[in-house]
């Protein structure tokens, strides 16, 4: 299996470092807002990874954290936190503003078919391990106390810039705008912030009162659950030059050693060609994709025909091309599962095998599709139907799942809404909900029956 390590700028052959275990960091969300499609692009590009991982029979102990506290509006360390600025817009505390964000982003892993990581740590829980990772960086000389913060010298870490190619001397030049005069260099970023008295969000630090910067937090809980060193760690392309740069730099400083081995990030999502962010309004969330009619395995489906290294332009065009080819790949898969016939289990394995080897060329999933549709174009087989499935716990299509209801015709996009409203419900066991929905279901003339994979729908 080869992986683009972005720290090396060349495909590496991984294995893990130690054992059969792979241990992998990627990086959440900060929970002050609805996560947008790009947001989801990249968590699905790392469900792909999990799930390729686990095909080559690696076992997992991953971490994706929560950051509920320290990531402020700017980069430079300026702003305010995100956290807080909600929680005044919204006149709510600022835990009841990150639970429910947090809440709605779970929902859409869920919608999403994207894997929960095994451990999920929140940045406001391990206060403690950052106030020591300060502390250890502070004694060997990598940082220093200013007026309102400890910040880390990174004229002090000759290696700074690394990862993003990011020329340190430039750097050290003001390369980013700068207000804080007191800082040695214009790019030394906040291990910790000195909180004002009126500050909503601040801790006990060997400091005075303050609270954790953002980057100082992943360092924390990486850690902590994974070790100095462990082996992969994901993110999208916006973190390159900043945040994990940053977290390279004071993990490397305290513990001598680079803490990943391989740096995996995925591209940006475009929006009708140009760049989509939440100041330019042009995002959009998946209940804004699910209220237009497109379920979130199209929207997934749609997601797995680029490569995970390049741009995806993202119009509502392209949604209904991905919406028809998947009701197309659906209806193939169910008219095989229906055969009686069987297929040549050389000719099988070889399509297999051309499976994996795309997968293991650093992703290529698009390619891998290529081999699906290719696959479904044999004569109608039970063994194509089967694996297509096997192919599917890469994909994460939820293609048995669906087979019910390609075989059932046309259901209508209102009553196919409510179904997978309810499925979530089910899942999530919020069983009161669920039942409310199969009574609303009966009285839009719909029967459904649950089943170990998904549902089924029956016109009354």
């Amino acid at each position: 299996m080869k992986l683009y390590n972005t720290l090396t700028r060349a495909k590496e052959e991984f294995a893990p470092l130690c054992g059969n275990t792979v241990r992998m960091y990627s990086c959440g969300p900060t929970v002050y807002n609805f996560a947008h499609i790009g947001n989801m692009r990249t968590y699905i590009f790392t469900d792909i990874l999990r799930r390729a991982l686990k095909l080559r029979g690696y076992r997992l102990k991953c971490v994706m954290n929560i950051t509920d506290v320290g990531h402020l509006m700017s980069d430079a360390d300026e702003g305010e936190d995100k956290i807080v600025k909600a929680s005044i817009e919204q006149k709510k505390r600022p835990e009841e503003i990150s639970d429910f964000y947090t809440k709605a982003f779970f929902r859409d892993l869920e919608r999403l078919n994207i894997e929960k990581p095994e451990i999920i740590p929140k940045a406001t829980d391990h206060i403690f391990e950052m106030i020591e990772l300060v502390q250890g960086l502070l004694e060997k000389g990598y940082a220093y106390e200013i007026e309102d913060g400890i910040y880390f010298d990174i004229s002090k870490f000759p290696e700074y810039g690394k990862l993003s190619g990011i020329n340190l001397e430039d750097q050290m030049a003001g390369a980013r705008v700068d207000v804080n005069e007191e800082k040695r260099n214009p790019a030394d970023f906040a291990l910790w912030k000195k909180a004002p008295t009126e500050h909503i969000m601040q801790w006990e630090s060997p400091w005075g009162m303050g609270y954790p910067g953002w980057h100082i937090e992943c360092s924390a809980m990486s850690r902590k659950y994974l070790g100095e060193q462990f082996d992969i760690h994901t993110g999208g392309v916006d973190h390159i030059p900043i945040h994990h740069e940053n977290e390279i730099a004071q993990s490397q400083a305290f513990s001598g050693k680079p803490p990943a081995r391989f740096w995996l990030h995925g591209e940006f999502m475009m929006v009708d060609g140009g760049k989509m962010s939440k100041k330019l309004g042009n995002t959009y969330t998946m209940d804004d994709l699910m209220a237009k009619g497109y379920s979130p395995m199209v929207f997934r489906f749609f997601c797995l025909n680029a490569h995970y290294r390049k741009s995806l332009n993202f119009t509502f065009e392209a949604m209904d091309g991905a919406k028809v080819s998947y009701e197309r790949l659906l209806s193939a898969l169910a008219a095989h599962r229906a055969s009686p016939k069987k297929t040549d289990p050389a000719l099988v394995e070889e399509y297999m095998r051309q499976f994996k080897e795309a997968v293991d060329d650093d992703l290529n999933i698009p390619l891998a599709l290529g081999v699906l549709f290719t696959l479904i174009k044999e004569e109608k087989s039970a063994d194509i139907f089967e694996a297509a499935l096997k192919m599917d716990e890469v994909f994460g299509l939820r293609l048995s799942e669906a087979r019910q209801d390609a075989e059932e015709g046309d259901v209508p996009d209102e009553v196919r809404k409510v179904a997978e409203e309810r499925l979530l419900a089910r899942r999530m066991k919020d069983y009161a909900r669920a039942d409310e929905l199969r009574e609303k279901l009966k009285g839009m003339g719909w029967a459904v029956k649950d089943s170990r994979d998904g549902y089924e729908l029956v016109k009354l």
